[in-house]
């Protein structure tokens, strides 16, 4: 795919979405926010791909919206207009979250607005040290509840921090985000990728029933008091204990070498 705003690829398991308007930073449009949407569902269905990488081309990672080609857009449009906008940006988060293979995004800059959502709806977060974040929202007069931000954000940094961060619209550089949480790791900008790809091949490697269920149940868990959300691990669990990947990994243990995991 080399004519939607972002190249796609797919390597031994792992597929690579980058995002390729660098000139703009990456900034979505209409067009970007349509196929992606249709990607992340159709990855649903795809047995080749396990793992999915999500970056951009060039100094930024994606600074969200483009001023002209979508906000000034939405100006001229209205409220049904806004609405299937709004719809189309949040079925993509949906997509991603309910999509049972791990979402690594790979911050190589800038992610603002609806780029840090993007980076917001993958699994694991590995930056640069030259990546930043903005939720600049409240920055351009829309609320902060953009793309699940509200429900998302402050599963990861708390209710005060994503209260902060949503009020003010400030700019957090890697390492704060290292600190409160949002980045899952902070590496050298040179090393970004080759470190982002050696995580995915660990989890192309590993049980993919098991990570599967973890990312379904984490998903659902969210919204659960403890009763309900053990009967649910426990039910979980015990499917899991009837697949060859458990009986592997015990084999694996007792034999004291690398589990061999069905692929």
């Amino acid at each position: 795919m080399t004519d939607f705003d972002f190249n796609y690829g797919v390597q031994d398991g792992i597929a690579t979405v980058r995002l390729d308007r660098p000139q703009k930073l990456n900034s979505l449009t209409f067009k970007t926010y349509e196929n992606l949407e249709r990607l992340t569902r159709e990855l649903a269905r795809e047995d080749a791909v396990k793992v999915v990488v999500i970056t951009g081309e060039g100094k930024g990672f994606c600074s969200g919206g483009d001023v002209e080609e979508i906000i000034g857009e939405l100006l001229k449009m209205g409220p049904e207009g806004h609405r299937h906008f709004t719809r189309l940006s949040c079925d993509l988060i949906r997509n991603m979250r309910n999509l049972n293979k791990p979402i690594l995004a790979a911050v190589n800059g800038m992610a603002a607005g609806g780029g840090a959502m993007l980076a917001l709806g993958s699994d694991l977060r590995i930056l640069s040290e030259r990546a930043r974040f903005a939720f600049l929202f409240v920055r351009v007069g829309l609320a902060g509840s953009d793309m699940g931000a509200l429900y998302l954000l402050p599963r990861i940094v708390g209710q005060g921090k994503a209260a902060e961060l949503l009020l003010l619209g400030d700019t957090i550089d890697a390492h704060e985000a290292r600190r409160i949480g949002l980045a899952n790791r902070v590496v050298p900008h040179d090393n970004l990728m080759q470190e982002t790809y050696e995580l995915a091949s660990r989890l192309k490697n590993g049980p993919h029933h098991a990570m599967a269920v973890t990312k379904e149940l984490l998903r659902l868990e969210a919204d659960l008091g403890l009763e309900a959300a053990l009967d649910m691990e426990a039910a979980a669990q015990a499917r899991c204990m009837q697949t060859p990947d458990f009986k592997e990994g015990y084999q694996a243990f007792v034999e004291k070498r690398p589990p061999r995991f069905n692929r």
